[in-house]
């Protein structure tokens, strides 16, 4: 069976499924290919379930604590298989809420696995995608005038420390856990491995996190890395850094050790289980790259700023071209990906004004460049910073710990780039964003009017403490 579309994407993750709405709102036609479930990794592997984890997580944290707040509690317990139900059921909301709207846009999905092809009988050029099935049903043919390469990644793993999904664990394993372990050993401390690290720490494991580089959040600013290393020590997780985890795991019947390497000595660590989160690697295997002149770059695809690959007509968003690893941002590419092949002149993305956030408690966010970033680009720089402890609403919500912070170009006063840890930040980010993209200044932030009490608040005094104006610090 052969069929014939406008699009063809392979991969029904976010950035996957986004770009095939906007090409049915462009009037394309659209197939989505995926092997698994729409809605990819984020939605059943990485964003949505972890952070229905962590929100339960922070439930129990809170409850155990009610009596700061005049609320006596007795007897709070943990009941991890509801804790999963509710993050099940909230799974399986959004996903019946993606394939609704692939009706709704009429776009066609095929569930099995898509593999590019080379010139072939169907089309001179590559392109062609056949679709293989795995209860044995004959392949289908689709011929596309355009593909978009969408398929992600997958967690990395480490020589010697081979991924078994019980005792050593990758993130997807880990988020189908039946029971929690006393303790832990989390190899990273990266976004993922320091999320984990909170979620756990507040459900009441035992967690030691181990990091090769002498800094937890390598690509965070550094005040903002000490900042959660000290506040994340308080929930008693230890942290071991400049090592280098040795390959050779010993797993016993009540646990697993590892030997890693500290200032050229040997240490041994041990614990009930392992989650390796060392990053994430693209899934370019064997969906017919080879067929094409796509090139790859460290296993990464290479494309333009409008996400063509080398094949004009091949386009390739998200995970699988490296950059920022961040639903959002494959989301955005899916966007001007399509609109570029509909010939709507799409503006291309500046990176530095996308918003990350990192979900732990505290939560952490940025836009922008790091202090030290902002240096090694040669520029000449003024910070200000101001904490939360100085905010009421901070206070009053009982998380006063943590700052934000304002980079700004001394020569020019332009916004560079603006770091949060504390409450509720990740949520906050977007107004940091929003005057990156219209290349504010502080002193313009500041002329916007934050109301009180609120924790924005914190946004405006640190745009003053820039020019040393704050009002309450």
């Amino acid at each position: 069976m052969t069929k014939e579309y406008d699009l063809a994407i392979l991969g029904g993750g976010t950035g996957g499924y986004v770009a095939a709405i906007r090409a049915s709102q462009l009037g394309l036609q659209v197939a989505i290919v995926e092997k698994g479930e729409l809605g990819g990794t984020c939605l059943h592997k990485g964003c949505i379930p972890s952070k229905a984890l962590l929100r339960s997580a922070e439930v129990f944290r809170q409850t155990l604590n009610a009596a700061e707040f005049g609320v006596e509690t007795n007897n709070t317990t943990l009941n991890f298989t509801k804790v999963q139900e509710r993050k099940a059921m909230i799974v399986d909301g959004l996903h019946q809420g993606v394939k609704s709207l692939m009706k709704k846009g009429k776009i066609d999905v095929f569930e099995g696995f898509g593999r590019i092809l080379g010139p072939s009988i169907f089309s001179p050029m590559p392109g062609t995608i056949s679709i293989e099935y795995e209860n044995g049903e004959e392949n289908t043919m689709i011929v596309p005038k355009n593909v978009l390469i969408a398929t992600g990644s997958r967690p990395k793993s480490l020589p010697g420390l081979e991924i078994d999904g019980h005792f050593v664990m990758s993130s997807d394993d880990a988020l189908n856990m039946e029971e929690l372990p006393e303790s832990i050993l989390i190899i990273g401390g990266g976004v993922i491995g320091i999320e984990w690290a909170s979620m756990l720490a507040d459900f009441g494991v035992k967690v030691t996190v181990i990091e090769y580089l002498n800094q937890i959040l390598p690509t965070e600013d550094e005040e903002i890395a000490k900042e959660m290393e000290r506040l994340l020590k308080k929930k008693n997780i230890n942290f071991i850094k400049n090592a280098k985890v040795l390959p050779d795991t010993l797993t016993t019947d009540d646990g697993v050790s590892i030997t890693a390497e500290l200032n050229a000595e040997k240490q041994t660590f041990k614990a009930e289980k392992i989650l390796v989160s060392v990053g994430r690697e693209a899934n370019t295997a064997n969906i017919g790259i080879e067929n094409t002149d796509i090139l790859l770059n460290n296993g990464y695809i290479e494309t333009n700023k409008y996400f063509q690959s080398k094949e004009t007509h091949i386009y390739a968003i998200g995970d699988v071209i490296g950059g920022m690893q961040l639903a959002h941002v494959a989301s955005h590419e899916g966007i001007i990906s399509v609109e570029h092949m509909a010939d709507q002149n799409p503006q291309s993305i500046n990176y530095d004004n996308i918003p990350s956030c990192i979900y732990s408690s505290p939560e952490a966010a940025r836009v922008g460049l790091t202090e030290k970033g902002a240096i090694e680009k040669g520029y000449s720089i003024k910070t200000g910073k101001f904490p939360f402890k100085a905010v009421g609403k901070a206070l009053v919500y009982g998380e006063s710990e943590g700052f934000v912070k304002i980079i700004a170009d001394k020569n020019t006063n332009d916004l560079l780039g603006v770091h949060m840890i504390g409450p509720h930040v990740t949520d906050m980010i977007s107004e940091a964003g929003l005057a990156k993209v219209l290349d504010a200044t502080p002193w313009e932030i500041t002329q916007s009017i934050h109301p009180h009490p609120t924790l924005s608040e914190v946004i405006g005094e640190a745009a003053l403490a820039v020019d040393g104006k704050q009002i309450h610090g």
